[in-house]
């Protein structure tokens, strides 16, 4: 259904709205739609975003597929910013947000403006200039204390964080606009996405570009807990689909929340052995040994999604699992690596070891990597 749903936007483009464009996720959706001849407006204030990943957008297109892209400076908060940015376009991916738990117990208030006043002013926009889809970045922070895996969507417990007080506040308001003016939303619970452009500076970085960059450069890796703290995490081509999917397939005026995940579960512990396989395999040996430390704060100890409803109602298909995804990550990270000690001159990453077929196989092995193998 994917491919067939891409082959009739290049046949019929379409104009988007991508918030939080120059962020990890909304940059990869940029591209894919771009790379698709789709016209698209983004949205961003470089609060989270980089322009330097606008840049890494352009430099994989061609000029006319760029020229196709047209970009305002602004905040979700400013109301007006949200009405101008939204005006004319066809479908709307708000990815923008104050993202991290750590951040919300720091700073509610500044999580509460952008992410719920700053929604609800998407909304209003969205819904007064009648466009045809709303799809918004949920979070599977909602699940919050209930202990049942895997997480099925009509299953929550109460909130741990502030953070997910605020992605759980979007769902409810988005059920209100379907309930009071037939606005359809669909919300996408993410777990744990991860991929190229994914910032892994600073002290919100999520845990595997944070960990990756660390191990190319031999700093140390922290790992909270014993290590058998686990996610299922899910790379980011997978939630590019369910974006254009659900985009594209949610029911008119009905609200919506879809898991996005691979229904898979990956301790900390395997997370670090997997990245460390896959860098070796690159000439990175990783000789020093992790540390650990405490819990973070408003962390669940596990999480894993049933994609049941996604499968069946979006036809939502994850082409990626945790070792396949790394793969495709790793390389990035390495190349952002070189250009920093090259000052910017274009470097190129060399190919792995062979050894990282066999390394897919013992890490994955229900993967096609194991498959190809057994065939020899």
């Amino acid at each position: 259904m994917f491919n067939r749903l891409q082959g009739e936007l290049r046949d019929n483009p379409r104009t988007w709205l991508v918030t939080g464009c120059a962020g990890f996720i909304g940059s990869n959706l940029l591209e894919f739609l771009l790379k698709l001849d789709q016209k698209v407006v983004g949205l961003d204030n470089f609060s989270t975003g980089h322009r330097h990943n606008l840049d890494d957008v352009r430099a994989q297109l061609t000029p006319t597929q760029w020229q196709h892209f047209r970009f305002f400076e602004g905040d979700i908060r400013d109301a007006e910013a949200c009405r101008r940015a939204v005006a004319g376009v066809d479908f709307v991916l708000h990815q923008a947000a104050l993202g991290s738990v750590p951040r919300s117990i720091d700073d509610p208030a500044a999580s509460n403006d952008t992410n719920v006043s700053g929604f609800l002013n998407m909304l209003v926009a969205a819904r007064d200039a009648r466009v045809k889809s709303f799809v918004y970045a949920a979070s599977s922070a909602a699940y919050g204390n209930h202990p049942g895996l895997p997480k099925v969507e009509d299953c929550i417990g109460k909130p741990l964080s502030p953070y997910a007080v605020t992605k759980y506040v979007n769902e409810l308001y988005a059920e209100a606009f379907a309930r009071c003016y037939g606005f359809g939303t669909a919300g996408l619970r993410y777990f744990n996405v991860f991929g190229k452009r994914q910032d892994p500076d600073g002290a919100y970085a999520a845990v595997i570009p944070k960990w990756i960059e660390s191990m190319i450069s031999g700093r140390e890796v922290v790992i909270n807990g014993d290590g058998n703290t686990s996610r299922d995490f899910c790379y980011i081509a997978n939630a590019v689909q369910a974006n254009i999917l659900a985009t594209l397939i949610q029911q008119p005026g009905i609200s919506a929340v879809y898991n996005v995940a691979v229904n898979d579960s990956t301790s900390l512990n395997q997370l670090y052995a997997y990245i460390k396989a896959i860098l070796r395999a690159y000439g990175v040996d990783v000789t020093t040994h992790p540390t650990h430390g405490g819990l973070r704060k408003g962390d669940i100890r596990h999480s894993q999604a049933d994609i049941g409803k996604a499968a069946r109602e979006l036809g939502y298909v994850p082409e990626y699992r945790i070792f396949a995804g790394l793969e495709a990550t790793v390389p990035w990270y390495l190349k952002r690596e070189l250009n920093k000690s090259r000052a910017g001159l274009p470097v190129s990453v060399p190919a792995p070891e062979p050894l990282c077929e066999i390394l897919h196989a013992v890490a994955s092995p229900t993967g096609s990597a194991s498959e190809r193998l057994a065939a020899r």
